[in-house]
């Protein structure tokens, strides 16, 4: 057992605390952004310089942003030549820094004042305005007469026709956090462009005229940019046909330059989006999973999340069947299993996707049996469920299941940071099972300042870190417990003054070879009344355990007794 020289202190973030997200603590090197944020919208929206930190690197998530910083976004999202505007705004009320952004957006129709002559940029920008500037931006609302008289339900009716709003969580009148409002700009751009075609007469009575009949079409092209993000065809904003690729505003302002690429898998094996700029990629993220599991998710529990009946066509794929209309048809539903970013193995069969003809029933019940309480998975793949494993379950638009392992391993920092050469080095106390080669021996004695975010950790702190494919991908700060031991069971938890800690499923100790478990007993050294030192996950669970040893305490043994003479 390794002494334990000095606690960490490092505190746990939220996310790691709950253990929903594993993977990705923060955004773009800023050390305020969580994975409970928009990661995806900030990472995107800081590669275009659209939204940036501040001069401490801080990305501010939960900071209102006043009328005049929006000013500002939609001037660097629409990418004007701001000093050429300067002073021709007739707001008196915007100071000087604003003042250009302001005036940008005035003349090019997409914002307003609070007056002739007020703009009203110190207040917060609400949900319905930051949005009717967005969608003026993509040709929408050119007429007074589109709003019918109510400009905030227009905004919001027809922003939640084209999905504006998605993973956005502030109200129509809420002001906007940082947070917020990335999300909204990244919806925007990938939502498609407009231009209104009027196909009424204009009635004009005295100073005022209202149009009549606008129709707002998407704008098409048939060239390789209108494809960057998005290859959907159509005509009217409420209607898709086959001409042309709608051209969304991110295609149309970055030239194809900045690229999504739909159905990808990030490191783990999750489905999901991958965005590039300029060539260099920014980042690929996750689909939001159907469920998240952090202890031992049963066979039976995903007999009922994903329902007999998908599991059953699963069944039947690639088998000709006869639909409604009496025409034959094949079943294309797959399934997917990931662990620890290799694709899961049982008895040498790769599982990409199951059939009953093809690998045979019992590879479903590895994972699907109807009221079953053993753990769904392969345990030769570190692919099953338990204590501090982060299982995520997938299930997509066209019926198709994968399954998401995620194991935490610990590793223990044998020198200070080397600021010289940014590099940190470690030795690792549990690392994944091999298995024949499909997980890849894990053999790692330093980490790249490069690679990680090593800076701050110092000779005999403790790290969590995850594995992909082979190779160490996301790295923590550990958090270490100390406290008196007043209980224990072994092989399974310690009570620590008055609190329980279990057991996670990775913890250090001997492994069987024959079975490839570990033997939970050998981490299990403790003297009751002693103090001891454990060594957490991110959901909570002992990863290891830190100079402590079993012992009688204060107990005495009775060797003989005699009878009472009184």
């Amino acid at each position: 057992m390794r002494n334990l020289k000095r606690v960490l202190s490092l505190g746990m973030t939220a996310a790691m605390i709950t253990g929903l997200m594993v993977v990705g603590t923060s955004a773009a090197g800023y050390s305020d952004v969580s994975t409970e944020d928009n990661v995806e919208a900030i990472e995107v929206l800081q590669s275009v310089g659209v939204m940036v930190g501040d001069e401490n690197g801080d990305f501010n998530p939960d900071q209102l942003v006043t009328r005049n910083e929006m000013a500002v976004v939609m001037s660097n999202l629409m990418e004007y030549n701001v000093a050429t505007y300067s002073g021709t705004s007739p707001f008196t009320d915007v100071p000087s820094w604003a003042e250009p952004y302001v005036a940008a957006c005035w003349t090019n129709g997409i914002t307003a004042g609070t007056s002739a002559t007020t703009y009203g940029g110190d207040q917060s920008v609400t949900t319905a305005q930051a949005a009717l500037m967005l969608m003026k931006a993509l040709g929408y609302f050119q007429y007074d007469s589109d709003f019918n008289g109510d400009w905030q339900l227009a905004t919001i009716t027809q922003g939640n026709r084209i999905s504006l709003f998605k993973n956005v969580e502030s109200n129509v009148r809420d002001a906007m956090t940082r947070n917020d409002v990335a999300q909204l700009v990244l919806n925007t751009l990938e939502s498609g462009m407009v231009e209104a075609n009027k196909s009424g007469q204009d009635i004009t009575v005295g100073d005022i005229t209202i149009t009549n009949s606008v129709e707002y079409e998407y704008v098409t092209s048939q060239e390789p940019y209108a494809r960057a993000i998005d290859t959907l065809r159509g005509a009217s904003a409420t209607s898709i046909s086959t001409q042309g690729y709608i051209v969304e505003l991110g295609e149309k302002l970055y030239a194809g330059d900045l690229r999504r690429t739909e159905d990808t898998t990030d490191a783990y094996g999750r489905p999901g989006t991958r965005w590039v700029y300029n060539l260099d990629e920014v980042g690929t993220y996750a689909d939001a999973p159907l469920a998240t599991y952090t202890n031992k998710v049963t066979k039976g529990d995903l007999y009922s999340l994903v329902s007999k009946s998908r599991l059953d066509d699963i069944d039947r794929k690639g088998q000709e069947v006869k639909d409604s209309d009496n025409n034959f048809d094949h079943y294309e539903y797959t399934f997917t299993v990931y662990a620890d970013g290799k694709f899961a193995e049982v008895d040498g069969a790769v599982l990409d996707h199951i059939g009953k003809g093809e690998f045979g029933e019992e590879i479903r019940n590895t994972y699907f049996v109807s009221n079953s309480s053993a753990a769904a998975g392969a345990e030769k793949t570190n692919g099953v469920s338990g204590k501090g494993v982060q299982t995520e379950v997938y299930l997509d638009d066209d019926g198709n299941i994968t399954l998401v392992y995620i194991n935490t391993y610990l590793m223990q920092a044998t020198a200070d940071y080397n600021e010289a050469k940014d590099t940190l080095s470690v030795d690792l106390i549990t690392t994944p099972s091999d298995f024949e080669g499909l997980i890849g021996n894990i053999n790692v004695n330093q980490l790249n300042g490069d690679d990680f975010d090593i800076t701050g950790y110092s000779e005999d702190d403790y790290i969590l870190y995850t594995v992909s494919d082979g190779q160490v991908e996301d790295i923590y700060p550990a958090e270490v417990v100390t406290g008196e031991v007043s209980a224990y069971s072994i092989g399974n938890s310690v009570t620590l003054d008055g609190t329980k800690y279990e057991y996670g499923a990775q913890i250090e100790g001997v492994k069987d070879s024959s079975s490839a478990k570990y033997d939970k007993s050998a981490a299990t050294e403790y003297r009751v009344g002693d103090n001891a030192a454990v060594v957490l996950d991110q959901a909570g669970y002992v990863l290891y355990v830190d100079s402590a040893e079993i012992s009688l305490g204060n107990y005495l043994y009775v060797y003989n007794t005699v009878a009472g003479s009184g």
